[in-house]
């Protein structure tokens, strides 16, 4: 499972509550500039709209050697899930305060999937709580190591 688009600030602005794994109907020549890792999901999210899942605001770069019929970078995309994770989704979107973001598109056996988040948007107080809680972290990281080289 390679990444090949992340999506750092999903993880920063949500509390992640559940993820799933979709497929995403993408063309030819969207998946050769993927290939190439030309595109990003910073701004991208996930809507239920009758009966489908769709994503927007997901960039994926026109291809390089690509035609006149090369694919538009901000189109809104399909995803593919079963009905009844779509309904699940459907449902946890529709809580106020919830989102559903792209975390990562990555490859899984030849095709590209998307694992999509519901996250609940965090507050300013819990941003800055996470990155106390990392400092410590790498602190307490650097202090084992300079205590096994110190051996």
């Amino acid at each position: 499972m390679a990444d090949i688009l992340t999506n750092p600030r999903a993880r920063r602005d949500y509390h992640i509550l559940e993820t799933y794994e979709a497929g995403i109907v993408l063309r030819g020549t969207e998946v050769k500039s993927l290939r190439a890792g030309k595109g990003q999901i910073h701004d991208a999210f996930a809507r239920v709209e009758n009966d489908q899942a769709l994503l927007y605001n997901a960039h994926i770069d026109e291809y390089s050697y690509g035609n006149i019929s090369n694919h538009q970078p901000k189109s809104v995309r399909k995803l593919l899930l079963h009905k009844s994770e779509i309904r699940k989704l459907f449902g946890l979107a529709s809580v106020k305060g919830n989102s559903v973001v792209p975390l990562s598109f990555y490859w899984k056996n030849g095709k590209v999937k998307v694992l999509l988040g519901v996250g609940k948007g965090k507050v300013e107080y819990d941003k800055r709580q996470d990155m106390r809680e990392r400092d410590a972290d790498r602190e307490l990281r650097r202090a084992t190591m300079r205590r096994t080289k110190g051996k």
